[in-house]
């Protein structure tokens, strides 16, 4: 690989991590070609990009952003892959964890993710993750919410008209 090349790749991955609000870095090492294909499609499916980088590139284009990525740097040995999601921040943990489910060995392992520059290193982490909500689902919460109490005024009044409107027959039959 020519260092335009390199120069190229790591622009390139520095765009992504400047346009994702999240992404992850797993080790896919162990899996089979048929596999990887598998874990790619699912990714796919889910609308997270997947990208095997050399650890020296992701270090590059991570050392280009504002933010301080330097507690990724123990992680960034070995195999490494990364994944990108605009959207849902915890879509690729739950394709991690989901595809975990799969393989007999618990591949891919999780190494750390960034959301919103906040780091998440280490296997322990990754059901944590998974079980974060989106904003969608944050907001739809608040919504219901607030929904709430008007919606148990409205039907104390439908229900006290009613019971009012009984009453005051009642009381005209006596």
């Amino acid at each position: 690989m020519t260092r335009e090349e390199k120069a190229e790749i790591i622009k390139e991955l520095s765009t992504k991590f400047q346009e994702n609000g999240s992404f992850y870095i797993t080790d896919t090492s162990g899996l089979t070609v048929a596999e990887i294909n598998q874990f790619r499609q699912l990714c796919f499916n889910k609308g997270v990009e997947y990208r095997v980088v050399k650890n020296t590139l992701i270090k590059k284009a991570l050392d280009t952003l504002d933010a301080d990525f330097s507690g990724v740097d123990p992680i960034l040995k070995g195999f490494s892959g990364v994944m990108f999601s605009k959207e849902v921040a915890n879509a690729p943990a739950k394709i991690i964890k989901e595809f975990k489910k799969t393989d007999k060995d618990g591949r891919p392992t999780f190494k750390g993710a960034s959301i919103d520059t906040d780091l998440f290193i280490g296997e322990e982490h990754l059901n944590t993750l998974s079980d974060l909500k989106s904003r969608e689902e944050l907001i739809g919460e608040i919504i219901g919410l607030l929904q709430s109490p008007a919606k148990t005024v409205i039907s104390s009044l439908q229900s006290g008209g009613q019971t009012l409107s009984g009453l005051v027959k009642t009381l005209s039959e006596r």
